[in-house]
C-alpha cells in the first residue's frame, strides 16, 4: 500500500513501542516521517532512510514543540498527519498521589498533546486538510486500581480529541484517538516487572494473568496498534472524526460479561 505517498507525518513518542512501529509502517506506506522523542538512543532501525528525520523533542516545553514543528514544515513543506504517542505512566492511587507526579503525568500525556496540536493546527487549517491521532488508553473508560493519574490523563485525551474534531472539522482537520488495552511494550514490561516483584512471580506469568482477562486470550504487539493509528490517519478514514477506537482484544467485553 502507499496510502501516505507524498504526505508528511510527525510522530511523537517514536523511539520505542507503538510509536516506533508506526514510524516503520508510515515509511513502508510512502510517508515522509519526522520521528520525535525525548529518549532516542541512536538505534532507530530506519534512521538511514532519506524520508526520515529523527529529532529530539520534549513535549513539556512549548519552545521545543514549536522548534520541531517549524523544522518539519521547513524540511518538507507540510504536515499532513500528527500522531501524539508520547506518554509516561506511574502507578498510583488518589490517597498517595504526589503533586509532582500528577503534574508530570498530565504535562506529558495531556498537556504535551495539546501543545503539539496547538502548534500544528494553524498550518493544517491554512491548508484545509490534516489528520490528528492521539494515543489514549482503555484506562480512560475503566481505570483499575493504581491508575489514577494515568487514567485521568488518558480520559482527558479523549475529551480533547472530541473538542478538536468538533471545532476544526469544518477546516478540513480530522481528530481521532486510539485507546489500546495491554500491549507488549517497554512501558508495560516495566509495569509487569513491578507486579512480579510484589507477587513473587515472573514477568511472563504476570502477562499470562492479564491475558486471561482478554477475550482474545493474549496481549497485543505494538504493530497491531500502529495499524489502527495508520487507518485513522489515512484517507481510508476520511469520514471518521471524533472517534475513540478501542483496541483491547475484547478485554472490556470480557469484563462486562463476567458481571452477568
Amino acid at each position: 500500500m502507499s496510502r501516505f505517498k507524498d504526505k508528511t507525518a510527525l510522530v511523537t513518542g517514536a523511539a520505542s513501542g507503538i510509536g516506533l512501529e508506526l514510524v516503520c509502517q508510515l515509511q513502508r506506506e510512502g510517508a515522509n516521517v519526522i520521528a520525535a522523542d525525548i529518549g532516542f538512543d541512536g538505534k532507530l532501525p530506519l534512521k538511514a532512510q532519506l524520508n526520515l528525520d529523527e529529532v529530539l523533542l520534549d513535549v513539556r516545553g512549548d519552545e521545543d514543540v514549536q522548534r520541531v514543528v517549524s523544522m518539519a514544515i521547513d524540511r518538507w513543506g507540510q504536515i499532513d498527519v500528527l500522531v501524539n504517542a508520547a506518554g509516561v505512566m506511574v502507578a498510583d492511587d488518589v490517597e498517595e498521589i504526589r503533586d509532582e507526579t500528577w503534574n508530570t503525568i498530565l504535562d506529558v500525556n495531556l498537556t504535551g498533546t495539546m501543545r503539539m496540536c496547538r502548534a500544528v493546527l494553524p498550518h493544517m487549517r491554512r491548508r484545509r486538510r490534516g489528520s490528528i491521532v492521539n494515543v489514549s488508553s482503555v484506562a480512560a473508560f475503566n481505570a483499575s486500581a493504581g491508575m489514577a493519574s494515568y487514567a485521568a490523563s488518558k480520559s482527558g485525551l479523549v475529551a480533547l480529541t472530541r473538542a478538536l474534531a468538533n471545532r476544526y472539522g469544518a477546516d478540513g482537520v480530522r481528530a481521532n484517538c486510539v485507546c489500546p488495552g495491554w500491549v507488549r511494550t517497554r512501558m508495560s514490561e516495566a509495569e509487569m516487572a513491578e507486579f512480579a516483584e510484589t507477587n513473587g512471580t515472573t514477568v511472563e506469568q504476570e502477562f499470562g494473568r492479564v491475558a486471561q482477562r482478554i477475550a482474545l486470550g493474549r496481549v497485543a504487539v505494538p504493530s497491531e496498534i500502529a495499524t489502527c493509528i495508520a487507518f485513522l490517519a489515512s484517507d481510508d478514514a476520511s469520514f471518521v472524526t471524533g472517534a475513540a477506537l478501542v483496541a483491547d482484544g475484547g478485554a472490556r467485553t470480557a469484563a462486562l460479561s463476567r458481571l452477568h
